[in-house]
Protein backbone atom coordinates (compact mmCIF):
# COMPACT_ATOMS: atom_id res chain seq x y z
CA UNK A 1 0.00 0.00 0.00
CA UNK A 2 1.10 3.68 -1.00
CA UNK A 3 2.84 5.99 1.93
CA UNK A 4 0.66 8.13 1.51
CA UNK A 5 -2.32 6.07 2.02
CA UNK A 6 -1.47 4.62 5.02
CA UNK A 7 -0.42 7.97 6.61
CA UNK A 8 -3.89 8.67 5.89
CA UNK A 9 -5.34 5.64 7.46
CA UNK A 10 -3.34 6.06 10.47
CA UNK A 11 -4.58 9.77 10.86
CA UNK A 12 -7.86 8.55 10.80
CA UNK A 13 -8.06 10.03 7.51
CA UNK A 14 -9.33 7.14 5.86
CA UNK A 15 -10.31 8.08 2.65
CA UNK A 16 -10.75 3.98 1.66
CA UNK A 17 -14.13 4.16 4.62
CA UNK A 18 -17.14 4.22 3.42
CA UNK A 19 -18.63 8.08 3.34
CA UNK A 20 -21.73 6.81 5.64
CA UNK A 21 -19.97 5.82 8.55
CA UNK A 22 -18.80 9.16 9.38
CA UNK A 23 -22.59 10.71 9.64
CA UNK A 24 -24.27 7.48 11.57
CA UNK A 25 -24.28 6.92 15.10
CA UNK A 26 -21.37 5.44 16.70
CA UNK A 27 -21.73 4.09 20.50
CA UNK A 28 -19.80 5.88 23.05
CA UNK A 29 -18.61 9.15 20.82
CA UNK A 30 -16.82 11.89 22.56
CA UNK A 31 -17.16 14.62 19.58
CA UNK A 32 -18.73 17.50 21.04
CA UNK A 33 -19.19 21.22 20.22
CA UNK A 34 -18.94 24.17 22.58
CA UNK A 35 -19.25 27.70 23.08
CA UNK A 36 -19.11 30.52 25.41
CA UNK A 37 -21.78 32.90 26.01
CA UNK A 38 -21.86 36.80 26.80
CA UNK A 39 -21.43 35.86 31.17
CA UNK A 40 -18.98 32.98 30.56
CA UNK A 41 -21.37 30.43 30.77
CA UNK A 42 -19.77 27.26 28.78
CA UNK A 43 -22.43 25.17 26.47
CA UNK A 44 -22.09 22.47 25.37
CA UNK A 45 -23.99 19.92 22.54
CA UNK A 46 -23.84 16.38 21.55
CA UNK A 47 -25.15 12.96 20.66
CA UNK A 48 -26.59 10.35 23.27
CA UNK A 49 -29.12 7.74 21.95
CA UNK A 50 -30.23 9.45 18.80
CA UNK A 51 -30.94 12.89 20.88
CA UNK A 52 -29.18 16.11 20.44
CA UNK A 53 -28.06 16.93 24.18
CA UNK A 54 -27.39 20.43 25.11
CA UNK A 55 -26.63 21.41 28.91
CA UNK A 56 -24.17 24.67 30.32
CA UNK A 57 -21.34 25.20 32.74
CA UNK A 58 -20.74 27.89 35.24
CA UNK A 59 -17.83 26.94 36.78
CA UNK A 60 -15.46 26.12 34.35
CA UNK A 61 -16.84 22.59 33.42
CA UNK A 62 -16.27 21.56 36.30
CA UNK A 63 -19.95 20.28 36.39
CA UNK A 64 -22.99 20.84 34.10
CA UNK A 65 -27.15 21.18 34.37
CA UNK A 66 -28.81 18.23 33.24
CA UNK A 67 -28.52 17.93 29.60
CA UNK A 68 -31.88 19.02 27.41
CA UNK A 69 -32.88 17.27 24.49
CA UNK A 70 -33.62 19.56 21.48
CA UNK A 71 -35.22 16.99 18.91
CA UNK A 72 -38.29 15.49 19.89
CA UNK A 73 -38.01 11.87 18.43
CA UNK A 74 -34.37 10.09 18.18
CA UNK A 75 -32.74 9.81 14.68
CA UNK A 76 -29.34 8.40 13.86
CA UNK A 77 -27.38 11.88 13.85
CA UNK A 78 -23.64 12.49 12.76
CA UNK A 79 -21.42 12.20 15.73
CA UNK A 80 -17.81 11.02 15.09
CA UNK A 81 -14.82 13.31 14.08
CA UNK A 82 -15.69 15.53 11.38
CA UNK A 83 -19.17 14.89 11.80
CA UNK A 84 -21.39 15.98 15.05
CA UNK A 85 -23.52 18.79 16.14
CA UNK A 86 -22.78 22.14 16.41
CA UNK A 87 -23.52 25.34 18.38
CA UNK A 88 -23.53 28.99 18.50
CA UNK A 89 -24.80 31.81 21.22
CA UNK A 90 -26.04 35.15 20.54
CA UNK A 91 -25.39 37.96 22.88
CA UNK A 92 -28.88 37.96 24.60
CA UNK A 93 -28.14 34.32 24.97
CA UNK A 94 -30.06 33.12 22.26
CA UNK A 95 -29.21 29.41 21.70
CA UNK A 96 -28.91 27.91 18.11
CA UNK A 97 -28.01 24.48 17.00
CA UNK A 98 -27.24 22.29 13.52
CA UNK A 99 -26.73 18.59 13.13
CA UNK A 100 -26.52 16.26 10.08
CA UNK A 101 -29.37 13.18 10.32
CA UNK A 102 -28.46 10.17 8.55
CA UNK A 103 -30.62 8.46 6.08
CA UNK A 104 -31.17 5.18 5.11
CA UNK A 105 -30.05 5.94 1.69
CA UNK A 106 -26.06 5.58 1.17
CA UNK A 107 -24.06 8.93 2.09
CA UNK A 108 -27.33 10.52 2.66
CA UNK A 109 -28.58 13.45 5.17
CA UNK A 110 -30.18 15.91 6.12
CA UNK A 111 -29.41 19.56 7.62
CA UNK A 112 -31.83 20.10 11.24
CA UNK A 113 -31.65 23.35 12.89
CA UNK A 114 -33.12 24.22 16.05
CA UNK A 115 -32.72 27.45 18.21
CA UNK A 116 -33.92 28.29 21.62
CA UNK A 117 -34.92 32.17 22.66
CA UNK A 118 -34.78 32.18 26.42
CA UNK A 119 -31.08 30.83 27.21
CA UNK A 120 -31.71 27.66 26.57
CA UNK A 121 -34.10 26.53 28.88
CA UNK A 122 -36.51 25.44 25.99
CA UNK A 123 -36.04 24.84 22.47
CA UNK A 124 -38.64 25.50 19.49
CA UNK A 125 -39.24 22.50 16.61
CA UNK A 126 -36.38 21.56 14.89
CA UNK A 127 -37.05 22.31 11.54
CA UNK A 128 -34.39 21.29 8.19
CA UNK A 129 -32.50 23.70 7.14
CA UNK A 130 -32.71 23.41 3.11
CA UNK A 131 -35.39 23.45 0.89
CA UNK A 132 -33.80 20.63 -1.35
CA UNK A 133 -35.65 17.49 0.62
CA UNK A 134 -34.04 14.75 -1.86
CA UNK A 135 -33.06 11.50 0.08
CA UNK A 136 -28.93 12.42 -0.80
CA UNK A 137 -25.91 13.98 0.49
CA UNK A 138 -26.84 17.22 2.70
CA UNK A 139 -23.67 16.40 5.38
CA UNK A 140 -20.74 17.98 7.32
CA UNK A 141 -22.63 21.00 8.42
CA UNK A 142 -20.88 24.22 9.69
CA UNK A 143 -22.99 27.64 11.61
CA UNK A 144 -21.44 30.62 12.01
CA UNK A 145 -23.36 33.68 13.34
CA UNK A 146 -22.25 37.40 12.92
CA UNK A 147 -22.51 40.12 15.44
CA UNK A 148 -25.44 41.69 13.50
CA UNK A 149 -26.71 38.33 14.25
CA UNK A 150 -27.19 36.75 10.26
CA UNK A 151 -26.77 32.94 10.47
CA UNK A 152 -25.17 31.30 8.05
CA UNK A 153 -25.02 27.23 7.88
CA UNK A 154 -23.15 25.39 4.85
CA UNK A 155 -22.95 22.10 4.30
CA UNK A 156 -21.21 19.95 1.67
CA UNK A 157 -24.01 18.64 -0.94
CA UNK A 158 -24.49 16.05 -3.54
CA UNK A 159 -27.37 17.24 -5.97
CA UNK A 160 -24.88 18.59 -8.68
CA UNK A 161 -23.17 15.48 -8.31
CA UNK A 162 -26.38 13.35 -9.47
CA UNK A 163 -27.22 15.39 -11.86
CA UNK A 164 -24.25 15.77 -13.54
CA UNK A 165 -24.36 11.85 -13.49
CA UNK A 166 -28.02 11.83 -14.91
CA UNK A 167 -27.11 13.84 -17.56
CA UNK A 168 -23.74 11.83 -18.44
CA UNK A 169 -21.49 14.48 -17.84
CA UNK A 170 -18.00 14.25 -15.22
CA UNK A 171 -18.86 15.76 -12.01
CA UNK A 172 -15.66 15.54 -9.23
CA UNK A 173 -16.55 15.66 -5.68
CA UNK A 174 -19.67 17.21 -3.99
CA UNK A 175 -20.33 21.23 -3.45
CA UNK A 176 -20.49 23.30 -1.23
CA UNK A 177 -24.39 25.11 -0.50
CA UNK A 178 -24.82 27.68 1.90
CA UNK A 179 -28.76 29.19 3.55
CA UNK A 180 -28.87 32.42 5.99
CA UNK A 181 -31.56 33.16 8.27
CA UNK A 182 -31.90 37.16 8.67
CA UNK A 183 -34.80 36.82 11.67
CA UNK A 184 -32.76 34.82 14.26
CA UNK A 185 -33.14 31.92 13.22
CA UNK A 186 -37.15 31.46 12.73
CA UNK A 187 -36.63 30.78 8.92
CA UNK A 188 -33.77 30.40 6.41
CA UNK A 189 -33.91 31.89 2.91
CA UNK A 190 -33.60 29.23 0.23
CA UNK A 191 -30.06 27.43 0.08
CA UNK A 192 -27.64 29.06 -2.34
CA UNK A 193 -24.36 27.01 -3.85
CA UNK A 194 -20.81 28.11 -2.59
CA UNK A 195 -18.74 25.71 -5.32
CA UNK A 196 -18.98 22.78 -6.72
CA UNK A 197 -16.00 20.27 -6.58
CA UNK A 198 -15.37 20.32 -2.77
CA UNK A 199 -14.17 17.08 -1.37
CA UNK A 200 -16.78 15.17 0.17
CA UNK A 201 -16.29 14.51 4.21
CA UNK A 202 -14.10 17.06 5.31
CA UNK A 203 -15.42 19.97 7.60
CA UNK A 204 -16.27 23.42 6.70
CA UNK A 205 -13.86 26.09 8.48
CA UNK A 206 -15.91 29.39 9.33
CA UNK A 207 -15.00 32.70 9.95
CA UNK A 208 -16.37 36.63 10.13
CA UNK A 209 -14.78 39.72 8.97
CA UNK A 210 -15.21 42.87 11.24
CA UNK A 211 -18.48 43.30 9.31
CA UNK A 212 -20.35 40.13 9.70
CA UNK A 213 -19.40 38.63 6.61
CA UNK A 214 -19.63 35.02 7.04
CA UNK A 215 -16.09 33.67 5.64
CA UNK A 216 -16.04 29.82 4.65
CA UNK A 217 -12.63 27.14 4.10
CA UNK A 218 -12.91 24.00 2.73
CA UNK A 219 -11.26 20.91 1.00
CA UNK A 220 -11.58 20.96 -2.62
CA UNK A 221 -10.64 18.84 -5.27
CA UNK A 222 -8.54 21.12 -7.79
CA UNK A 223 -7.64 19.52 -11.30
CA UNK A 224 -5.54 16.49 -11.45
CA UNK A 225 -7.15 15.44 -8.34
CA UNK A 226 -4.87 17.97 -5.84
CA UNK A 227 -6.47 18.10 -2.62
CA UNK A 228 -5.93 21.47 -1.28
CA UNK A 229 -7.98 24.41 -0.01
CA UNK A 230 -10.63 26.70 -1.54
CA UNK A 231 -12.01 29.75 0.84
CA UNK A 232 -14.70 32.08 0.30
CA UNK A 233 -16.16 35.40 1.37
CA UNK A 234 -20.30 35.01 1.25
CA UNK A 235 -22.10 37.54 -0.24
CA UNK A 236 -24.68 39.73 1.95
CA UNK A 237 -27.26 40.34 -0.93
CA UNK A 238 -28.34 37.44 -2.71
CA UNK A 239 -27.89 38.21 -5.82
CA UNK A 240 -24.15 39.13 -5.83
CA UNK A 241 -21.91 36.15 -6.55
CA UNK A 242 -18.78 34.67 -4.07
CA UNK A 243 -15.50 35.88 -4.76
CA UNK A 244 -13.74 32.07 -4.36
CA UNK A 245 -10.13 31.52 -4.15
CA UNK A 246 -7.83 28.83 -3.68
CA UNK A 247 -6.22 29.29 -0.48
CA UNK A 248 -3.31 26.60 -0.28
CA UNK A 249 -1.08 24.75 -2.53
CA UNK A 250 0.51 21.87 -1.54
CA UNK A 251 -0.92 20.20 -4.18
CA UNK A 252 -1.44 16.73 -2.45
CA UNK A 253 -2.88 13.89 -4.82
CA UNK A 254 -4.79 11.75 -3.63
CA UNK A 255 -8.15 9.58 -4.61
CA UNK A 256 -10.30 9.64 -2.15
CA UNK A 257 -11.31 12.56 0.74
CA UNK A 258 -9.05 12.88 3.78
CA UNK A 259 -11.77 13.10 6.35
CA UNK A 260 -9.53 16.17 7.45
CA UNK A 261 -10.81 19.82 7.38
CA UNK A 262 -8.84 22.99 7.94
CA UNK A 263 -9.01 25.87 10.71
CA UNK A 264 -9.79 29.26 9.92
CA UNK A 265 -9.86 32.35 12.00
CA UNK A 266 -9.64 35.87 11.37
CA UNK A 267 -6.76 38.22 11.55
CA UNK A 268 -7.14 41.23 13.28
CA UNK A 269 -9.86 43.25 14.21
CA UNK A 270 -11.65 46.27 13.48
CA UNK A 271 -9.66 49.10 11.48
CA UNK A 272 -6.78 46.54 11.61
CA UNK A 273 -8.16 43.88 10.45
CA UNK A 274 -5.98 42.56 7.63
CA UNK A 275 -6.99 39.00 6.36
CA UNK A 276 -7.19 35.54 7.74
CA UNK A 277 -4.97 32.73 9.71
CA UNK A 278 -5.26 29.29 8.44
CA UNK A 279 -3.68 25.49 9.58
CA UNK A 280 -4.83 22.44 7.74
CA UNK A 281 -3.24 19.12 7.03
CA UNK A 282 -1.39 18.48 3.80
CA UNK A 283 -0.64 14.79 2.93
CA UNK A 284 2.36 15.45 0.82
CA UNK A 285 3.29 13.88 -2.49
CA UNK A 286 6.96 12.49 -1.96
CA UNK A 287 7.42 8.93 -1.66
CA UNK A 288 8.44 8.80 1.88
CA UNK A 289 6.18 11.47 3.48
CA UNK A 290 8.62 13.66 4.96
CA UNK A 291 6.20 16.46 3.19
CA UNK A 292 3.01 15.34 4.86
CA UNK A 293 1.58 17.39 7.91
CA UNK A 294 0.30 20.09 9.80
CA UNK A 295 0.68 23.64 7.82
CA UNK A 296 -0.18 27.27 8.70
CA UNK A 297 0.07 30.74 6.38
CA UNK A 298 -1.77 34.17 6.06
CA UNK A 299 -4.45 34.98 3.81
CA UNK A 300 -4.15 38.78 2.66
CA UNK A 301 -7.98 39.52 2.53
CA UNK A 302 -7.82 41.97 -0.13
CA UNK A 303 -4.90 40.71 -2.52
CA UNK A 304 -5.81 37.18 -1.86
CA UNK A 305 -2.36 36.38 -1.72
CA UNK A 306 -1.55 33.60 0.73
CA UNK A 307 2.19 33.76 2.88
CA UNK A 308 4.52 30.46 2.22
CA UNK A 309 3.04 27.96 4.77
CA UNK A 310 5.04 26.78 7.32
CA UNK A 311 4.66 23.39 8.60
CA UNK A 312 4.68 23.03 12.61
CA UNK A 313 4.42 19.28 12.94
CA UNK A 314 5.10 16.32 11.14
CA UNK A 315 3.58 13.20 10.69
CA UNK A 316 5.56 11.16 12.98
CA UNK A 317 2.99 11.23 15.72
CA UNK A 318 -0.18 11.57 13.14
CA UNK A 319 -0.19 15.10 14.38
CA UNK A 320 -3.81 16.31 13.17
CA UNK A 321 -7.06 18.49 13.25
CA UNK A 322 -5.83 21.68 14.72
CA UNK A 323 -7.68 24.69 16.02
CA UNK A 324 -7.18 28.37 15.78
CA UNK A 325 -8.09 31.53 18.07
CA UNK A 326 -7.46 34.85 17.10
CA UNK A 327 -7.20 37.61 19.60
CA UNK A 328 -5.60 40.86 17.87
CA UNK A 329 -2.42 40.23 17.66
CA UNK A 330 -2.53 37.49 19.56
CA UNK A 331 -2.97 33.63 18.04
CA UNK A 332 -3.11 30.53 19.43
CA UNK A 333 -2.67 26.79 17.17
CA UNK A 334 -3.71 23.54 18.55
CA UNK A 335 -3.51 20.32 17.58
CA UNK A 336 -3.44 16.45 18.63
CA UNK A 337 -0.92 13.78 18.27
CA UNK A 338 -0.90 10.37 19.41
CA UNK A 339 1.63 7.93 20.09
CA UNK A 340 0.96 4.39 21.29
CA UNK A 341 -1.94 4.58 23.47
CA UNK A 342 -1.64 8.21 24.27
CA UNK A 343 -3.06 11.19 22.72
CA UNK A 344 -1.66 14.33 23.32
CA UNK A 345 -2.84 18.12 22.58
CA UNK A 346 0.07 20.52 21.78
CA UNK A 347 0.16 24.58 21.46
CA UNK A 348 1.59 27.39 19.76
CA UNK A 349 1.35 30.56 20.38
CA UNK A 350 2.20 34.25 18.80
CA UNK A 351 1.65 37.92 19.80
CA UNK A 352 2.64 39.09 16.16
CA UNK A 353 -0.39 38.39 14.25
CA UNK A 354 1.43 34.67 13.28
CA UNK A 355 4.75 36.33 11.77
CA UNK A 356 6.57 34.64 14.54
CA UNK A 357 5.52 31.46 16.76
CA UNK A 358 7.12 29.92 19.84
CA UNK A 359 7.97 26.52 20.31
CA UNK A 360 5.35 23.86 21.26
CA UNK A 361 4.24 22.78 24.42
CA UNK A 362 2.66 19.70 25.81
CA UNK A 363 -1.31 21.11 26.88
CA UNK A 364 -2.67 17.85 27.60
CA UNK A 365 -2.49 14.26 27.55
CA UNK A 366 -4.60 11.27 28.05
CA UNK A 367 -4.68 7.51 27.42
CA UNK A 368 -7.95 6.08 25.68
CA UNK A 369 -9.97 7.96 23.23
CA UNK A 370 -9.98 11.33 23.08
CA UNK A 371 -11.75 14.32 20.64
CA UNK A 372 -10.48 16.99 18.71
CA UNK A 373 -9.37 20.33 20.75
CA UNK A 374 -11.37 23.65 20.71
CA UNK A 375 -10.45 26.92 21.95
CA UNK A 376 -12.41 28.96 23.72
CA UNK A 377 -12.00 32.81 24.38
CA UNK A 378 -13.99 33.76 27.80
CA UNK A 379 -13.08 37.29 29.19
CA UNK A 380 -10.13 37.37 27.07
CA UNK A 381 -8.86 34.24 28.85
CA UNK A 382 -7.66 31.54 26.34
CA UNK A 383 -8.93 27.72 27.17
CA UNK A 384 -8.13 24.47 25.42
CA UNK A 385 -11.66 22.40 25.54
CA UNK A 386 -11.15 18.63 25.16
CA UNK A 387 -13.11 16.02 25.46
CA UNK A 388 -11.60 12.58 26.48
CA UNK A 389 -13.30 8.75 27.82
CA UNK A 390 -11.21 9.25 30.85
CA UNK A 391 -11.23 12.82 31.67
CA UNK A 392 -14.92 14.00 30.29
CA UNK A 393 -14.84 17.65 29.32
CA UNK A 394 -11.63 19.67 30.18
CA UNK A 395 -10.93 23.28 30.02
CA UNK A 396 -7.44 24.28 30.98
CA UNK A 397 -6.47 28.06 30.55
CA UNK A 398 -3.47 28.84 28.30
Amino acid sequence: MNLLIKLCLLLTCMPLLAHEEHTKYHAGSLAVSVAVDAQGAVWRVAEKDGMVMVDVSRDLAKTFTKPLAVNSAPQKIGADGEARPKIAIGPQGQVYITWTEALKQPYAGYIWFARSLNQGKSFEKPFIVHQDRAEITHRFDSINLAKNGTITVSWVDKRDLIAAKTAGKPYEGAAIYYARSLDNGASFAAEKKLADSSCECCRIAMTNKPDGTAVAMWRHVFAGNERDHMMAEIPSSASQPAVIKRATYGRWKIDGCPHHGAALASGGEGQDWWGYHMAWFDGGNDANGQSAGLYYARMDGVAWASTPAKKFAGSKNLAGHPALLSVGENVYLVWRESEAKTHKILGKYSDDGGRNWSEPKLLAETTGKADYPQLLNRDKQVYLAWQTAQEGLRLLAW
